[in-house]
């Protein structure tokens, strides 16, 4: 009984041990919101809505889906990416600085300009770091720009989050300029 009850236990550190350096031990985030006194709205980042499983629910979803997106671009005719800049960040930092603030609430003027628009974050990082650590440092910076427009009253709901880590850099010298450049969180109406 003591054996199994041992064997158990290193199972479960072991268990623990490889979750662990799967996912990586991501640090804070430091986030800052734009609103003083303005509570941090908790909203969930939302995915597609399942389709039925029949084959005549799949088509007529499809062509539901379809419908709706053709209206929806119809609706946000002029809603272009031209609208949104892109966002910049100090290395291996997730938290909208001081200067990005004033692009940010543009951003957001843009969005309540555009009701109908939903918007994807994209996550870039410069091409220093491990992959993986890059992916989650992308993923909190696109969240950090998603939190600071949601404090500013814009719906999570129109927002989705992706990171590329590395993956997409718009500058490929390796300097710290071009690093900049590729520190940043791009806006793409979806």
């Amino acid at each position: 009984m003591r054996i199994v009850k041992e064997k158990s236990v290193i199972l479960l550190v072991l268990l623990c041990v490889s979750l662990l350096s799967v996912w990586g031990c991501p640090k804070k985030t430091e986030v800052a919101s734009s609103p003083e006194g303005q509570a941090a709205a908790a909203s969930a980042q939302t995915g597609e809505s399942a389709q039925g499983n029949t084959a005549g629910n799949s088509n007529y979803s499809a062509d539901k889906s379809q419908s709706a997106k053709a209206g929806v671009r119809q609706e946000t005719a002029g809603a272009s990416s031209e609208g949104l800049q892109p966002v910049y960040f100090d290395f291996n930092k997730a938290f909208v600085r001081d200067d990005a603030k004033a692009v940010m609430q543009a951003n957001a003027a843009w969005l309540k300009a555009h009701p109908k628009a939903k918007i994807k974050i994209e996550g870039n990082c410069d091409e220093r770091g491990t992959r993986e650590y890059n992916q989650a440092l992308g993923q909190r910076r696109a969240a950090s720009a998603k939190k600071y427009l949601t404090d500013m009253g814009i719906s999570g709901k129109r927002i989705s989050l992706i990171s590329y880590g590395k993956e997409k850099p718009i500058c490929s010298e390796s300097t710290e300029e071009c690093w900049q450049k590729n520190r940043r969180d791009d806006f793409v109406v979806r």
